[in-house]
């Protein structure tokens, strides 16, 4: 019977292999491209880019979405405090996704975590959405996060950096439940519109806030930011 450990490392070798395909092809830097927060009604949409040293041994790291809050941090502490690693951030804020949609919005996240890497790939791959930036090679990859190594590093950091985002505002916003539910359309969260109404960090292009713009409150408005390292 497969151990866990057994397990991991299968894993790991899967996602590897998908990546090294694009390495004969020639592609020495690979940035795996990924998001996290499309669907919420609140918060900012976050992208990660991630570069990851051809010859690692980042062992766990999967598709963000399979893997347990502990894990992810785990996974997370260890890619950025890894000084072979380059990863950008890149935020677009609840603002910039009413102003151009969440689709246009997390295209400009995602050139924003490019922009941030301090190294040039020749190579990005990215999750599920067709994306360029200037003269690059990019790759569509549908289901990347399950597939490819660096898009699953990308994923990892994306869904940790917004988490801490939504654990932040919750200290400023403690009736709506951010810590819990990531401003995901939770019946905690809608029975808080409903109840205080939508706040500045809220989503107002988007049906559910828009419903209960009637109540919104003159609080402060949390602003986008850029992370690099």
């Amino acid at each position: 019977m497969e151990s866990k450990k057994e397990g991991r490392e299968l894993r790991f070798v899967e996602l590897l292999s998908f990546d090294k395909t694009f390495r004969k092809q020639g592609f020495k830097v690979i940035a795996g491209v990924d998001e996290a927060g499309r669907g919420p009604l609140a918060g900012p949409v976050v992208a990660a880019a991630c570069i990851l040293p051809a010859n690692n041994k980042f062992i766990g790291i999967d598709d963000s979405k399979k893997l347990s809050a502990a894990q992810r941090l785990t996974l997370f502490e260890k890619l950025t405090s890894d000084s072979r690693v380059s990863y950008g951030i890149g935020i677009a804020s609840s603002q910039e996704i009413d102003q151009l949609n969440i689709y246009h919005a997390t295209l400009v996240a995602m050139k924003r975590a490019v922009t941030a890497l301090q190294i040039e790939p020749e190579m990005l791959l990215v999750d599920g959405m067709p994306f360029s930036y200037g003269n690059l090679s990019s790759t569509k990859i549908i289901g990347g996060d399950a597939k490819s190594l660096s898009i699953a590093a990308a994923s990892i950091i994306a869904k940790e950096t917004r988490d801490r985002l939504m654990r932040e505002f919750h200290e400023i916003w403690p009736d709506y439940g951010f810590d819990s539910h990531k401003g995901y359309s939770t019946p905690q969260h809608l029975s808080a519109l409903k109840v205080h109404g939508p706040i500045s960090i809220h989503r107002f292009s988007f049906a559910p806030v828009l419903e209960n713009a009637n109540v919104a409150k003159d609080l402060p408005i949390a602003t986008s930011t850029s992370y690099s390292s």
